[in-house]
């Protein structure tokens, strides 16, 4: 059984600690359990208990009607409410209940109903992004288990490419791309993403996945000819740094164009050569791709 300080609950439910121990004495929400050295935890049943107060109250319903609802009463109006349209807080509220249950069915209905709703691009923007953003914090802090990570990883992977595979074919007479990840670098839900939005407007893409050697991409080079290379360095993988791996990388091929996206190593640049483009997050993507077919 996992066990959780108040600052977990902290960082899993977007309520503050000191906001938690007034629920505790003023309402009676929960009590928390103490080691034997009087260090107080909460366990997984405490921590699904205090997600479900935190969304209803992040809907807009009073800590002082919660207080008086069962355990099933509660369960019940999350699950009400999370069948209608909501703000994106109460969005990735959901999908954190969804993850620490490992409730595959909650996590996809929510996003299924955000892409009927808004549309797959908006969808990344405002509810993935933000979501994986928020996953890469309480994994780093240790809030959260590998499992909980691979378990939304798989998820969201899986959405993503049968997103792409309904997609029409591209035109071929379009300046293709290639979009790979290096050595190293296994977090491919970021190029992922950005394979979707270049296929959605119509750019061919050469997708190669991770683990790709400089060294290898001469040979894509020689077949598809490409004129743009989009990858995203990680400072935290690579045996160079950032700007030691972008600047080997464009000098290996001068005569192409290369995107570099930023979302891991943002201001780790001092000068990035003349063939490369920093593009900092999807919104840049969207925008240099969009500018260039206007």
């Amino acid at each position: 059984m996992a066990t959780y300080s108040i600052k977990d609950l902290e960082k899993l439910s977007g309520i503050k600690a000191h906001t938690i121990r007034i629920w505790e004495q003023r309402y009676n929400i929960i009590e928390p359990k103490r080691t034997d050295t009087n260090i107080r935890y909460y366990t997984d049943k405490d921590l699904k208990y205090v997600l479900n107060i935190a969304f209803l109250n992040k809907s807009g319903m009073r800590i002082s009607k919660i207080s008086k609802m069962s355990s099933s009463e509660i369960v019940a109006t999350v699950k009400d409410l999370s069948k209608d349209n909501y703000d994106n807080s109460a969005i990735l509220q959901t999908l954190t209940m969804a993850m620490v249950e490992l409730d595959s069915q909650k996590f996809e209905e929510v996003l299924d109903n955000n892409i009927d709703q808004d549309g797959f691009e908006t969808t990344i923007l405002n509810v993935i992004v933000p979501f994986m953003e928020k996953l890469g914090l309480l994994w780093f802090t240790g809030s959260i288990s590998a499992i909980h990570e691979q378990f939304v990883y798989c998820l969201i992977r899986q959405k993503i490419i049968a997103t792409i595979d309904k997609l029409a074919p591209p035109e071929f007479q379009k300046d293709k791309v290639v979009l790979y990840l290096p050595e190293g670098e296994e977090q491919e839900i970021n190029i992922l993403l950005v394979y979707y939005l270049l296929k959605y407007r119509g750019v061919p893409v050469v997708y190669l996945g991770s683990h790709i050697p400089v060294a290898e991409l001469d040979i894509v080079y020689r077949v598809h000819n490409p004129k743009y290379v989009y990858t995203i360095p990680s400072e935290m993988k690579s045996k160079d740094s950032p700007q030691e791996y972008v600047d080997k990388l464009c000098n290996v091929a001068p005569q192409r164009t290369f995107l570099i996206g930023t979302h891991q190593v943002s201001s780790m640049f001092n000068n990035l050569p003349s063939n490369a483009h920093e593009l900092e997050d999807f919104n840049a993507v969207i925008e240099f791709f969009d500018n260039k077919e206007a």
